[in-house]
């Protein structure tokens, strides 16, 4: 399936350079909206969906092709939690595929003519317990486990029909296989992104061995890294084209730090469209921003890819 008539991704990826958005909560954060809530900008698909379109329209008029839903952080545990029955959960689930196809349609509206695609984006499960552990993994469940949590909302997901899975921000090999096995069968193409530091996952695993699992999955047609150090990015890039032979995904973040206990970014971007060049020379295809990176940093990717 692909977003008002465009190519497939996968095609487009063969045939060169793609621009994804940049960081979601950076734009909604940037409009006034206050974020700090276990479920993040997922809170906005129940209470204001308009920003969460208006957000992703912001990235196409920066240049991305692709917007990433709102449903990061979005599970069936997490509404629970809120007091949202699995009915409501799943209607917020398959929203924010159709608030990125609302952006699309708002864009033709605009005279945005290129092509356009919608990714549905499905963070990892320490995402979901919003203590920090997605930047850890190995959270004590097994793959099995792993693949019971994450296998429903991508059954949602993919009934609202995205053109691709992003199954981002990745931090344990071990939930990377959970997640591969999780898409089969259910008809939409992914692209699997670790969350990395000092060449290796978050969680500790060599890279050689994280990409690896990702090498002969039908599914997949992307693998890469975000949210993480700009200065991480290459050498990740590298291993994952040379280990699986397809196209790269890359969106790190600015390069500064989260500081926990002051809840404030700190230090400075590190992050810039000069950077574009080497990554796509090793193998990047699908290329943008995570966070702290908003459309003004898309622009600057889409300026020159």
């Amino acid at each position: 399936m692909s977003s008002d008539n465009s190519p497939g991704l996968a095609d487009a990826l063969a045939a060169g350079t793609v621009v994804l958005d940049g960081g979601m909560s950076n734009q909604l954060a940037s409009a006034g909206h206050d974020l700090g809530d276990g479920l993040w900008s997922a809170r906005l698909l129940a209470d204001r969906p308009d920003a969460v379109s208006d957000a992703h329209l912001a990235y196409f008029r920066a240049g991305a092709d692709v917007a990433i839903t709102a449903s990061y952080q979005a599970t069936f545990e997490g509404f629970g939690r809120r007091g949202i029955a699995r009915d409501e959960a799943a209607r917020l689930l398959a929203l924010s595929v159709e608030l990125g196809r609302d952006a699309v349609r708002r864009a033709r509206e605009e005279g945005i003519v290129r092509p356009l695609w919608v990714a549905a984006s499905a963070g990892p499960y320490g995402a979901m317990l919003a203590d920090g552990s997605e930047y850890r993994g190995r959270y004590g469940l097994s793959v099995d486990e792993l693949e019971a949590f994450h296998r429903p909302r991508l059954e949602v997901l993919a009934g609202a029909g995205p053109d691709v899975f992003a199954l981002e921000t990745v931090p344990d090999a071990d939930e990377a296989a959970a997640l591969l096995r999780a898409v089969r069968g259910l008809g939409v193409p992914a692209w699997l992104s670790y969350s990395v530091a000092a060449g290796r996952t978050r969680a500790g695993q060599p890279l050689e061995e994280a990409f690896a699992l990702a090498a002969d999955v039908d599914e997949v047609i992307a693998v890469g890294v975000n949210c993480c150090a700009p200065e991480d990015v290459q050498r990740a890039v590298e291993v994952a084209a040379r280990v699986t032979g397809k196209p790269v995904v890359v969106y790190p973040n600015s390069g500064e730090v989260w500081d926990p206990q002051a809840r404030a970014w700190t230090g400075r971007s590190t992050f810039g469209a000069e950077q574009v060049a080497g990554w796509r020379a090793a193998g990047a295809r699908l290329i943008g921003g995570c966070c702290r990176v908003g459309p003004e940093g898309i622009a600057g990717i889409a300026r020159v890819v």
